[in-house]
């Protein structure tokens, strides 16, 4: 009895915990500064010393991935519904602006993902980070400069997709690259494919691909090249221990650039199956690096999800102890257009809109290594107040709103303003629109209480 009443009480106690956690989290305002749109249809051409491979892209985007020919000739989707675009592109797509850094000036860095979505599917989509100037005034988006990834000294420890060709470009097919931070001689990159570590030079040049180490265990996702399917079906299967596109959404770095902290998009697996928690939640690693002797130093964080957050979309820190994350459900679209069968659902409603779309301020520190970071509050991007009517699209009378299924950019502007964009999936993303691919959206939040919060 004595053993039961000790559970009893634990249990209420972890519950407890839980509940005052979750009652801890606070919403701050915020209020819309301004918008600025890269339009979905954004298409650059290769460079020219590029195979002619990468001259288009999209060539394996059909459910059998058979080579299509033909540009436009394979309409894209979300779920059921047409976004009014077709692949193949001619030239490489801007989209999928995936993690943000300010460059303090105006203008940011910012990474297209690994292009349409899987391995696969992505062979032809060359790997690129850009820097963008976002205009509040007039709403448009300049792209001043793009650098594309290439591994012409061999590094990527596998071979790529361009193996045997002279310039090496990297594709969709060997990185799935999601979060940035520049550097003097280059940048760091959050990968999800392995989950790595990745740095490239100003040129792009890669030069470390880095394995992902926790608490002296391999972190490997079913797309690590580590990773492959036995030959015998009656032997075991291998182990992975996070899910695919579970590897580094989020990825930021200390003020003074001694250690990165990188965030997994998903939860680890133990070797039960069971996923890691905190406060009674599904919780995700935020792992420390060290950035002068290139390894893991061996601390980490437990960031656990709201109810109904299913992953996070960017990380960039405000000080040396506070950041930022985005938090997000699966949901794309919006309630009043909801569709009555979700498991049914037909071209004109959206199956399963989004709910949960938010930043938090979040505070890691000593004290809390190895335990969970504090949650200090959120801002809610299903409806921030717009005022004095910045917006040039989205929301309704007096807000704006963001219900996309992926929001994956957020950093400081300054004491009083945050940036925060989608990654819009080109082409298959649909959450602004029922039949319209979406846009990459920046906006400008005014949110300086949020950002003085302690």
């Amino acid at each position: 009895m004595r053993r039961s009443l000790l559970a009893a009480a634990a249990a209420i106690a972890l519950t407890g915990t839980a509940t005052l956690a979750i009652a801890q989290e606070k919403q701050f305002d915020a209020k819309l500064a301004g918008q600025a749109i890269l339009p979905a249809n954004t298409i650059i051409k290769a460079p020219e010393n590029a195979p002619e491979h990468l001259q288009t892209v999209g060539k394996f985007s059909t459910p059998d991935r058979k080579r299509a020919a033909a540009l436009g000739s394979v309409p894209a989707k979300d779920g059921v519904r047409l976004t009014g675009l077709s692949l193949p592109f001619d030239g490489q797509a801007v989209q999928g602006l995936s993690g943000i850094k300010t460059i303090g000036d105006g203008t940011y860095w910012t990474i297209s993902d690994n292009g349409l979505g899987n391995k696969l599917n992505s062979t032809d989509a060359a790997l690129m980070i850009h820097r963008i100037k976002p205009d509040w005034s007039t709403g448009a988006v300049e792209r001043l400069e793009t650098i594309f990834l290439t591994d012409p000294d061999k590094k990527a420890p596998f071979p790529i997709v361009l193996e045997g060709s002279d310039t090496r470009f990297l594709t969709g097919g060997d990185f799935d690259v999601e979060s940035v931070q520049p550097v003097a001689d280059g940048f760091w990159i959050g990968e999800e494919f392995g989950p790595y570590l990745i740095k490239v030079d100003l040129q792009g040049k890669l030069l470390d691909v880095i394995d992902t180490v926790v608490d002296g265990k391999p972190v490997l996702s079913p797309d690590n090249p580590k990773v492959t399917l036995q030959a015998n079906p009656a032997a075991p299967t291998p182990k992975f221990n996070v899910k695919r596109s579970g590897g580094y959404e989020g990825l930021a770095q200390a003020p003074d650039g001694s250690k990165l902290y990188a965030l997994l998009e998903g939860p680890l697996y133990g070797d039960d199956g069971k996923v890691e928690q905190a406060n009674g939640r599904t919780a995700l690693r935020v792992i420390e690096f060290d950035v002068a002797s290139k390894s893991w130093t061996g601390r980490s964080w437990l960031y656990p999800l709201a109810e109904g957050g299913e992953a996070i979309g960017d990380f960039n820190m405000i000080d040396a102890t506070t950041a930022l994350v985005i938090e997000r459900d699966n949901g794309a679209g919006v309630a009043d257009k909801a569709c009555v069968d979700a498991k049914n659902p037909t071209p004109d409603c959206f199956a399963t809109p989004a709910k949960l779309k938010r930043i938090y301020k979040i505070e890691m520190n000593d004290a809390n290594v190895g335990g969970s970071v504090r949650k200090i509050g959120y801002i809610d991007l299903m409806k921030v107040p717009d005022p004095d009517n910045r917006k040039r699209q989205g929301g309704g009378e007096g807000f704006y709103d963001m219900p996309f299924v992926t929001i994956e950019n957020v950093d400081v502007v300054d004491g009083t303003h945050i940036i925060v964009g989608n990654d819009n999936n080109l082409p298959f993303s649909a959450g602004r629109a029922l039949d319209k691919a979406d846009d990459n959206e920046l906006v400008l939040l005014e949110v300086g209480e949020f950002l003085k919060a302690k």
